[in-house]
């Protein structure tokens, strides 16, 4: 295994791992002839992969890209997001990983905030990035950096590499309606992938012998960062699907021959209302790692599959978490594991920060140590100081989430106490569809829950009050669409519901808990139009409705 120090950075860490691992598998893609890139896989050892990263460094380094610079990476799941992201680290430079599923604000508002002095884009995105930004910031194409690069307005600081220094901003979803900027650097994400491979019990890695398959996006922090680099650490392979595909599950888990997977939740139900088929029966998996998975099919999915699935808490802000992988594990309970023995505390406290008592339910709060707690976290929200004070209150990390802690020390998730959306493994914040629902023009108020869905977690629902006239299936469909012109297609209301009166506090807080009562079903309510059939990723909605 890689050993790291206190001055471990991720580029002097892979050329280590190149050194000692050189003729191992690094990064695989399954086949697949629908996809854009690699429709014939692709597979690159640790030594040819430390070759594509030096013609990089050489390419950046020479139009003047280091310290102190930030490049956006629009290069949705290929592998050669890591060789660029790798390149720029070893230069210094920080890494902004784009969402491929952002509309134009959405992207809009991402670099206008993270402020790149280039992107790198495939060949695919790069006209819809550029009518998006223009020519403020020059961009280039991942195949032909070579020859389209163009260099910084602004030259590179004389700092050093260090483990501190930023290595990427990703873009979590935050309760004000706008992503946060999470600045993470060289040590947490290295560290992240070390404590990933330092779990052992039922999650324990080989050392150059695991294929880690990780159909996640690579703008979030489970595949670019957690799986990545436990997989560099220890010369093993990560598989890197383009996106969780039922169908071709099974046929690229055995093809790739991978031994971990990563899932969540929705996963689950999905690959256990496949038919049956010896591919199921076939494959190398030794244990799955992920959250979310519904308790009533953890077991059935366990028993039919033929491996444990490991479920975790963690979140972007911290290194660590918790691993339900030590035996007996609490198999369809919801549980997360144990507080690990270092490296991470915890506490739940209630709203007023007091501790709860013993098996009360109340929000989770961690720290590294009373004497530092924020190492191994997050460095900042970019620009937003008053955001990561606020969430470090009393010393310790809030993180929004409800869990409570059994006699016998182990932590079970209860529910999240952030106005998010969780929907198929995807964070969505209820204000950005309120906003943008508020623009129509025949809209009065409109606010935005969570609802229960069997298949994806959560669902998107509005709650809409018009300005002079009664709501009917075509306003309904109007503002379906649009929404979904200007959103993620998973962010549109999957629900949506004309009222006359939203609850209000006497401070003219919406109090949404009042909308419908505790024990009724918003998904029932008389006159809600359901649009969730039209929510996919590759559908004209405004055509679809139309005909």
């Amino acid at each position: 295994m890689i050993q790291l120090n206190h001055n471990s950075t991720i580029g002097q860490a892979f050329r280590e791992a190149v050194r000692v691992y050189g003729h191992n598998w690094f990064l695989m893609a399954p086949k697949n002839e629908h996809r854009k890139y690699h429709p014939d896989g692709y597979a690159i050892t640790y030594l040819d992969a430390g070759e594509e990263v030096d013609r990089l460094i050489t390419a950046y380094s020479r139009a003047g890209y280091g310290s102190g610079h930030r490049v956006g990476l629009d290069l949705e799941n290929r592998p050669e997001h890591f060789f660029h992201k790798i390149a720029l680290n070893s230069l210094g430079v920080c890494c902004v990983p784009l969402n491929c599923e952002y509309r134009e604000n959405e992207l809009l508002y991402v670099i206008e905030h993270s402020r790149p002095d280039l992107i790198v884009a495939a060949s695919n995105r790069i006209c819809f990035v550029k009518a998006t930004i223009g020519d403020r910031i020059p961009i280039c194409l991942d195949d032909d950096v070579f020859l389209t690069l163009s260099s910084p307005t602004k030259v590179a600081s004389d700092d050093p590499v260090s483990p501190s220094m930023p290595a990427s901003i990703l873009y979590t979803s935050g309760t004000t309606g706008r992503p946060k900027g999470c600045v993470l650097s060289h040590s947490y994400e290295l560290e992240s992938g070390a404590w990933y491979l330092s779990r052992g019990g039922v999650s324990t890695f080989k050392e150059g012998g695991d294929r880690l398959y990780n159909p996640l996006p690579l703008y979030h922090v489970n595949a670019s960062v957690f799986s990545f680099f436990c997989i560099l650490l220890a010369g093993n392979c990560q598989i890197q699907g383009d996106r969780f595909h039922p169908n071709r599950w099974w046929k690229e888990v055995n093809e790739c021959e991978a031994t971990v997977v990563h899932y969540l939740g929705v996963i689950v139900p999905m690959l256990l209302g496949q038919g049956t088929s010896d591919l199921e029966k076939t494959h190398k998996v030794r244990f799955g790692i992920g959250a979310g998975v519904e308790a009533t099919l953890h077991q059935k999915f366990e028993e039919r599959f033929g491996f444990p699935l490991v479920e975790v808490w963690g979140m972007t802000e911290v290194v660590g978490g918790f691993f339900d992988n030590a035996s007996p594990r609490s198999v369809g309970t919801r549980a997360v594991g144990k507080v690990p023995s270092s490296g991470l505390e915890a506490r739940i406290v209630d709203a007023n920060d007091s501790l709860t008592p013993s098996g009360a339910t109340g929000e989770l709060t961690v720290r590294y140590s009373e004497a530092t707690p924020r190492r191994r976290f997050f460095s900042e929200y970019l620009d937003d100081p008053i955001a990561t004070e606020d969430a470090w209150r009393g010393g310790w990390f809030h993180t929004g989430d409800l869990v409570r802690q059994t006699a016998d020390g182990v932590i079970h998730f209860v529910d999240r106490n952030k106005n998010i959306i969780r929907r198929s493994g995807e964070n969505i914040a209820a204000a950005e569809i309120e906003e943008v629902l508020q623009s129509h023009p025949l809209v009065r108020q409109a606010t935005v829950i969570a609802v229960k869905d069997e298949i994806r977690e959560e669902e998107v629902y509005a709650c809409i009050v018009l300005k002079s006239i009664v709501g009917n299936e075509s306003i309904a469909k109007e503002l379906f669409v649009f929404c979904v012109d200007q959103l993620s297609y998973f962010k549109a209301p999957g629900y949506i519901w004309f009222t006359n009166e939203i609850p209000k506090s006497g401070t003219q807080k919406v109090q949404k808990y009042l909308i419908f009562k505790t024990d009724s079903d918003p998904r029932e309510a008389k006159g809600v139009f359901d649009f969730r059939s039209l929510k996919t990723r590759n559908a004209n909605a405004r055509q679809a409705i139309e005909i």
